[in-house]
């Protein structure tokens, strides 16, 4: 079995670490009074090893996780 696992964004596009990605929804973060607004870009995104998720720093928030589901590549 292989270890590379394929992370790919709404629109299907491959994503691998260090990329920079954009919300394309506004997301409310669990435990703050902070939302992320669509449109936000996010800088050097980190892969989890699970298909569905990118590890990420905003400037609001550092080791956020964020679904693939509502991020496109920049």
């Amino acid at each position: 079995m292989s270890d590379d696992v394929i992370v790919k964004d709404s629109n299907g596009t491959q994503l691998s670490d260090g990329d920079s990605v954009t919300l394309i929804k506004d997301l409310k973060v669990k435990g703050t009074s902070e939302t992320l607004k669509r449109g936000t870009l996010v800088k050097n995104i980190h892969l989890t090893g699970s298909p569905g998720e990118i590890e990420a720093n905003t400037k609001q928030v550092k080791g956020l996780v964020l679904k693939t589901e509502f991020v496109k590549k920049a």
